[in-house]
C-alpha cells in the first residue's frame, strides 16, 4: 500500500517543477546556513548548527530555542540573534493564498513507474512531501524503490524530475544491475543512472539518522537532488 503525508511548505529543491512551471523564475529553494554570515552571525556560531544537522535557514527556522540552547557552546543571546538573522532572510511566515499557489507550481511529480499506483496517488509521488510506501514481504516495495531512482533522472515529459537520488538502504537489497535493468527500459545508460545516484548502506537506526542528517548536508550544497530513499525506514 502507499500513504502520502501532506505536502510541506518549507522550500526545498532548485528546478522548475513540470511542464505546467515551465515559466517559472527558477531559483534555489534551500537558503544555506551559511547565509547566517552575512547577517552578523560569526562562522564558529554556524559550524556549531551545523554539527547538529541544522545546515539550512529554514532548518534554524523550525528548530525550536530550547533545541538550540543544548547544542554546546550556544547560549539564550546566541540562539535570539541567530533566531533574528534567519527572520530577516526568510521575512514572514504568512503568505497570501496567490503566494501560496506559486509555490506549489514548483512541486515536482515524479512518475513511479506504474500508472495504476500513479492515478492512486494523484499522479506520482510528489516534492516536498513525504510518500511512505509499506506492505508485507515481496508486495513490490524494493521493486518500487529501484524503479522511482531511475524515473527521477529522466526529464518531466517523461515522468522524472531530472535530478539525482540519495539512496539509503538498511537490508542489503539494492542492487546496480536493477538499476541498469530499469534504466534500458527508459532508454537510459546504465552507468549515468548509477552516477547519479548516491548510495549508503545503514546499520542500524541510529546510524540511519546520520546518514539523513548527512544527506540534509549534500541536499542544501547540490542543488541537483530530487528524491531521497530510505528503504526502509527502521
Amino acid at each position: 500500500m502507499v500513504r502520502r503525508a501532506p505536502s510541506q511548505s518549507v522550500p526545498t529543491l532548485s528546478r522548475p517543477a513540470s511542464p505546467a512551471g515551465d515559466d517559472m523564475e527558477e531559483g534555489p529553494y534551500f537558503d544555506s546556513v551559511d547565509e547566517l554570515q552575512q547577517h552578523g552571525i560569526n562562522v564558529q556560531d554556524i559550524v556549531k548548527l551545523k554539527s547538529a544537522s541544522i545546515n539550512t535557514v529554514s532548518g534554524v527556522n523550525m528548530t525550536t530555542r530550547r533545541q538550540m540552547l543544548k547544542i554546546k557552546g550556544m547560549s539564550e543571546a546566541k540562539v535570539e540573534k541567530i533566531k533574528e538573522a534567519a527572520h530577516k532572510i526568510l521575512g514572514s511566515s504568512f503568505a497570501t493564498g496567490l503566494e501560496v499557489q506559486e509555490k506549489r507550481k514548483r512541486v515536482l511529480v515524479v512518475s513511479t513507474g506504474s500508472k495504476a499506483v500513479d492515478t492512486a496517488l494523484g499522479g506520482g509521488v510528489m516534492s516536498q512531501s513525504i510518500t511512505e510506501v509499506y506492505g508485507e514481504f515481496r508486495t513490490g516495495k524494493t521493486q518500487l524503490a529501484h524503479t522511482m531512482s531511475v524515473v527521477a533522472q529522466l526529464p518531466p515529459d517523461m515522468g522524472g524530475a531530472s535530478g539525482k537520488v540519495a539512496y539509503i538502504d538498511t537490508e542489503g537489497t539494492f542492487r546496480p544491475d536493477r538499476i541498469r535493468s530499469i534504466a534500458d527500459r527508459f532508454g537510459v545508460d546504465g552507468n549515468m543512472a548509477l552516477e547519479n545516484i548516491l548510495y549508503a548502506r545503514a546499520h542500524n537506526s541510529e546510524h540511519q539518522m546520520e546518514l539523513i542528517n548527512e544527506c540534509s548536508i549534500r541536499f542544501a550544497e547540490d542543488k541537483d537532488f530530487r528524491l531521497l530513499v530510505p528503504h526502509i525506514l527502521t
